[in-house]
């Protein structure tokens, strides 16, 4: 008798050990999801602005809800950024923002324009308060 004949137990094992084998491989060959890359242009930093000028940017749509920035330029420096708009529906997002937005705030006055870091755990926020600033700022500018 072969060890590999139809009936076998042997044949079974064998098999479910090549089936679970060739799984292991194409899950392993999956490659994980990326976020698509956000274009990187040319940015601003705060205009050159005789006075007081305060600025609201476009609001950016971002996965978890809309993000709004608002900015306030005196003669040339940016003195204030605040996040206007949000995600707030659940918890969570709460959670995210309490931290990441008063990052994202100090960044922006240290940089003096909208090249600030994405705080991690929140690219999403980070990325659409990034957007609104830079767009801010280019309205402050004309």
């Amino acid at each position: 008798m072969h060890a590999l004949r139809k009936n076998h137990p042997l044949r079974r094992i064998v098999l479910a050990s090549a089936a679970t084998v060739s799984g292991m491989v194409l899950l392993l060959s999956l490659k994980p999801h990326t976020t698509p890359a956000v274009a990187v242009t040319a940015r601003s930093t705060a205009p050159a602005v005789k006075g007081t000028r305060t600025v609201t940017g476009d609001t950016v749509q971002t996965r978890w809800g809309p993000v709004q920035v608002r900015v306030t330029v005196k003669d040339g420096k940016l003195t204030e950024v605040t996040a206007v708009t949000y995600p707030t529906d659940n918890p969570r997002d709460q959670e995210i923002n309490s931290y990441a937005l008063p990052r994202l705030r100090s960044e922006a006055l240290q940089a003096q324009s909208a090249d600030i870091d994405t705080v991690s755990g929140a690219t999403y926020t980070s990325d659409g308060y990034r957007q609104s600033l830079q767009s801010a700022l280019d309205s402050a500018g004309s």
